[in-house]
């Protein structure tokens, strides 16, 4: 049988449609929001401390779209155009992550990633 739709997941056994991976991985992660001051004084949140199992670029595209911002996903975190700190936790909870999981880091970080 194939990886495709209908496939089995390799993680827990399930049919793809069943998966409760993605589910799980929400619930256990831990998540960090700061806010780094870039290049000509832009704002970027960053979000740290996603499991591997949660797809990035599929929360970072909902993440984008629910706040109005651009951004990306990369190097196993999300930077978002801006600062959202006020936003986020709301957002993160309509897209499954319990409150008691995302840490928000109300100072600035004056040097960027690169």
């Amino acid at each position: 049988m194939s990886n495709d739709e209908g496939g089995i997941c390799p993680n827990c056994g399930l049919p793809q449609d069943l998966c409760v991976c993605e589910t799980i991985a929400q619930e256990e992660a831990r998540i960090n929001v700061t806010v780094e001051r870039r290049k000509w004084g832009r704002l970027t949140l960053i979000l740290e401390g996603f499991d591997k199992n949660i797809d990035l670029n599929d929360l970072a595209t909902k993440l984008k779209a629910k706040l109005a911002c651009g951004g990306a996903a990369k190097h196993g975190h999300i930077e978002l155009q801006g600062d959202h700190r006020a936003n986020i936790g709301e957002v993160l909870e309509k897209l499954g992550f319990p409150k008691e999981a995302i840490n928000i880091d109300w100072s600035f970080q004056q040097t960027g990633r690169r």
